[in-house]
């Protein structure tokens, strides 16, 4: 168990219209300082095809695609205690200032990206940031029950937003 910090910023502008909260970066993340870095996190494939534009490649074509699509991206945790990237060994958390980025912003809807952020965000943030949060499978590949058409229809909830 190591303590860590979250070392990247929140992606968003004043025009974002959803905010897309995970748990905390995965080891994959952090080496690559982006958010959902692992090879086989299905997010950039979901989004992609609620934008209906194509799967982005680089960090600077991810930025891109989510401001265009009016979709900010943090996370709940700014600094816990967890082992390697797994998110049920999360303790010792301290959570980052949603409320804060929601006032500067157009967002209109909060999603968590899985149950456990939307536990963290119900604990440690729904109170300070004012909103509640709708809950969404997570696009983990540890959330191997959803398939990828099952998660984007799903995820279909927030088009209404953008």
């Amino acid at each position: 168990m190591e303590y860590v910090a979250h070392e990247f910023a929140p992606v968003w502008n004043r025009d974002s219209r959803v905010l897309v909260l995970g748990t905390f970066p995965s080891v994959k993340s952090r080496e690559q300082g982006f958010y959902y870095g692992h090879p086989r996190n299905r997010f950039w494939k979901v989004t992609a095809a609620l934008l209906k534009c194509r799967v982005p490649e680089t960090v600077a074509e991810k930025k891109k695609m989510l401001l265009e699509g009016h979709i900010a991206v943090w996370d709940v945790i700014e600094s816990c205690e967890i082992e390697g990237s797994s998110d049920s060994s999360i303790r010792n958390v301290k959570a980052n200032d949603i409320g804060g980025l929601l006032e500067k912003s157009a967002v209109e809807a909060v999603f968590a990206n899985g149950d456990k952020a939307y536990q963290l965000y119900c604990r440690y943030c729904r109170e300070q940031a004012g909103r509640d949060i709708v809950k969404l499978p997570s696009t983990s590949p540890a959330n191997a029950a959803w398939q990828l058409e099952d998660l984007t229809r799903a995820w279909r909830v927030m088009e209404k937003y953008l």
